[in-house]
């Protein structure tokens, strides 16, 4: 059987799973729409979490970020970990015992104004939609590559799918439909490490293999890598190259940016218990670390195996020829991904060789005049492509890539999912039920709901057809914009009785404010009127980029929530009891729904 219909068989099986958990487990009422009846385990909670959480960044982009930049990356790791601790142990049960819907609907409460909950309507908006350009741009490259298309009608074949499950099933059905795909993501990731594990050190573990020996060179694998990726011309693999203020800075904007996203907070609404809130993201820290524990092995082995791919002697010997590429089925998957149009190369001193190297490595600049080269001729290597081939690239067999299209393909939709429900619920129960139109039946905001997140879906794959960088990048901007206007109410919210409603307003506006104009100034997305162009502006805080900027964005909004409130009116008694409520330590009763 070929590749493509492997290929296809996986992938439409998954597929025919999905479509027929959400019909099964179709929503019926706003309350299986918005949070699935409150009726969900906590394992199966924390295992549909994770699928949520484990997005096209996750499974596709970070790996890849990982292989191409080292030890830097790995705050991506520290970062998205780090944040469910928070979440566990700041928010979730205290939200879930608050007993609300939505997001924005605990912040309207809490801070008693309909305004502060437009406001984060507002924010949840900007985060969600910045977050599912990422998640829809994962959809395109998976589709595109395995259905060897262009990365365009894989957006769009995406988006269809995701509105055939999401849309009807709702919080409900997208909950069970993520169970199952975990379990095609996670069964997807995992096989083909162990198989490149097991070629390259021998070890069946890719978390051990990672720090074991080199089978062919009998050299610890690291530090095999790190001589071929020096004489490449690239950093070397383990140091650390950048600032660390500006690591410290992405790590923590990641941190609160989970503790802070919409679409994994409202996963604790569904469980029947505070307890179980608890609980719950306690069992997603699990099945997440099952991923997260073998990512740093598969981007380092990916690595090493593109490098001597490439250039099978180092820089020292001879690099790949064209005539290799076109007949040696040991490169045929580099003619699968040019199609894509996210791999690209060009012989441009037409010695019939393609030359893989750093070329603005001054070190490196006598030898490729000594040698007649004429830059990097690898033109184009998306990053987010390396993980779906890396079981190509290391010729494992083909059942395994067929698995791995299908595991890409359900850390996407699933993700995306769980983001367009949370632009769903904020638009119909927060902006129309809950301001536009109070007296709505649930019947028409079932309706509504289901209408907004088809609109969502349609933004969602119009953005995501020029996303402002790798899948990663795009979501960590999500991060940043969500830890500077989202996580600092929640937590003022629970813990502070002095932040009151014209603090709060004030502290997510200025957080949100601050964080867009900096990734506009740092991204260079200022039109210039009378040029017709962009201007390409630097940082204005030294290292400091726009992915580690909300950390930053998240002191601006505490600082301005604080001094607002304390200039204004204090919090009504009646609030602050609430609050106190909220509080109290009883994490094993029965939450009461207002």
């Amino acid at each position: 059987m070929d590749q493509f219909t492997l290929n296809l068989l996986f992938v439409g099986a998954s597929f025919a799973l999905y479509i027929g958990i959400a019909v099964w487990a179709r929503a019926g009422s706003t309350a299986e729409f918005y949070a699935a009846g409150r009726g969900v385990h906590p394992v199966t909670n924390g295992m549909a979490t994770a699928a949520d959480w484990m997005s096209a960044a996750s499974f596709i982009s970070m790996a890849g970020l990982i292989a191409f930049t080292g030890y830097d990356n790995s705050s991506f790791l520290m970062g998205w970990t780090g944040g469910y601790v928070l979440l566990a142990l700041l928010l979730a049960p205290y939200l879930r015992k608050f007993g609300k819907f939505t997001v924005s609907e605990f912040i309207g409460d809490r801070f008693y104004s309909p305004t502060a909950r437009m406001v984060a309507v507002i924010c949840l908006l900007v985060a969600s939609i910045t977050y599912v350009i990422g998640q829809m741009q994962g959809v395109g490259i998976a589709f595109g590559r395995f259905l060897e298309i262009d990365a365009f009608w894989g957006l769009l074949i995406g988006a269809c799918v995701v509105f055939a499950y999401a849309v009807f099933g709702g919080m409900k059905g997208v909950t069970y439909t993520q169970v199952a795909q975990y379990c095609v993501l996670i069964t997807a990731y995992t096989i083909p490490a162990i198989f490149i594990s097991l070629q390259l050190t021998g070890t069946p573990v890719p978390a051990l293999g990672l720090f074991g020996e080199h089978t062919a060179s009998g050299e610890p694998l690291l530090a095999k890598l790190n001589q071929i990726v020096t004489d490449l011309g690239f950093n070397e693999y383990t140091a650390a190259h950048g600032s660390t203020i500006n690591m410290v800075l992405f790590t923590l904007s990641l941190m609160i940016g989970t503790a802070g996203l919409p679409h994994v907070i409202m996963r604790f609404f569904t469980v029947p218990r505070v307890s179980d809130a608890r609980w719950s993201a306690g069992w997603t820290l699990v099945f997440i670390a099952l991923l997260y524990l073998t990512a740093p092995a598969v981007g380092a082995m990916a690595r090493l195996n593109i490098s001597e791919l490439m250039w099978p002697n180092g820089t020292d010997g001879e690099a790949v020829s064209v005539e290799q590429i076109e007949s040696d089925p040991e490169y045929a998957w580099m003619a699968t991904w040019q199609k894509t149009g996210l791999l690209g190369w060009e012989d441009k001193n037409g010695d019939g060789r393609i030359q893989y190297y750093n070329d603005a490595n001054e070190e490196l600049q006598e030898r490729a005049t000594a040698n007649g080269w004429e830059g990097n001729e690898l033109t184009n290597f998306n990053r987010d492509i390396l993980v779906l081939a890396n079981p190509e690239i290391a010729n494992l067999p083909g059942w395994v890539i067929g698995l791995v299209a299908a595991g890409g393909l359900a850390a996407a939709l699933s993700t995306a999912a769980g983001l367009l429900l949370a632009i769903s619920s904020a638009v119909s129960h927060d902006l129309l039920k809950g301001q536009l139109t109070p007296n709505m039946s649930e019947k028409s905001e079932l309706l509504a709901a289901r209408i907004s997140m088809a609109a969502a879906i349609v933004v969602a794959v119009l953005l995501g057809l020029n996303p402002p960088g790798f899948a990663a990048q795009t979501v960590a901007l999500a991060f940043g914009l969500a830890a500077a206007s989202i996580f600092p109410a929640l937590m003022m919210g629970i813990f502070s009785t002095r932040i009151n409603n014209v603090g709060a307003v004030a502290g997510m506006l200025a957080g949100l404010v601050v964080t867009l104009l900096y990734i506009f100034l740092h991204k260079g997305w200022f039109f210039i009127p009378d040029t017709n162009t962009f201007t390409d502006a630097n940082p204005l805080l030294g290292p400091v980029q726009s992915t580690s900027f909300g950390a930053i964005g998240a002191a601006v909004n505490f600082a301005v929530a604080f001094v607002v409130s304390g200039m204004t009116k204090e919090t009504p008694q009646e609030i602050k009891d609430l609050v106190e409520s909220v509080r109290v330590p009883r994490g094993a009763g029965t939450a009461v729904d207002h």
